[in-house]
């Protein structure tokens, strides 16, 4: 199996991360921060919003069952797009909507994602496109968050995340891994 990885920030990296561990072809998902200057930034760090880092994850996917065109059609619906630096009530450069291609061909495919999916959007799709700079794991407890248990004991979690794995089974059920699951 060769394995590609694609690297996304849509708000907080435990909402993105519970909807891509659904996804068919996704073997691996680190959360971790990415775009800004501070080396070896902590979740305190970067949460405070001067690091210029994003809340990000990292995905390994086998691109001979899952392409990175669905994996970015996927990412656009299953957060806001639409709003500058903010997903919800998370406010702040650390929670804006990039991607951050591994290649020049992924970044061909994220400038025509996001002409692909527009259409599909009342306002104008304000995802960046940014240079892959150094990718910082987060501490360990923030990996699998959702999966180990974290998030259902978290409020926030709880009403963030189901919502948006019953998006991800109702309109690409073609690709989750178990489209009938329980959120």
């Amino acid at each position: 199996m060769a394995e590609e990885f694609a690297t996304l920030a849509g708000g907080c990296f435990w909402c993105v991360e519970a909807v891509f561990k659904d996804v068919i072809g996704v073997h691996s998902i680190e959360s971790g921060y990415i775009g800004g200057d501070v080396p070896n930034p902590t979740y305190k760090q970067v949460c405070g919003g001067n690091t210029g880092h994003a809340e990000a994850i990292r995905v390994g996917y086998d691109p001979a069952v899952i392409g990175y065109g669905d994996l970015l059609d996927i990412f656009f619906h299953t957060h806001e797009p639409t709003t500058l630096n903010r997903q919800g009530n998370d406010v702040g450069t650390q929670y804006r909507s990039a991607i951050f291609p591994h290649s020049a061909e992924q970044e061909a495919e994220a400038r025509a994602a996001i002409a692909r999916n527009q259409p599909d959007f009342d306002r104008p799709i304000v995802t960046s496109i940014e240079p892959l700079t150094e990718w910082y794991p987060a501490e360990d407890y923030h990996q699998d968050y959702w999966a180990n248990g974290g998030g259902t004991r978290n409020p926030y979690c709880l009403a963030v995340i189901p919502p948006k794995l019953r998006k991800l089974r109702k309109s690409f059920a073609d690709r989750v891994k178990d489209p009938v699951a329980a959120s």
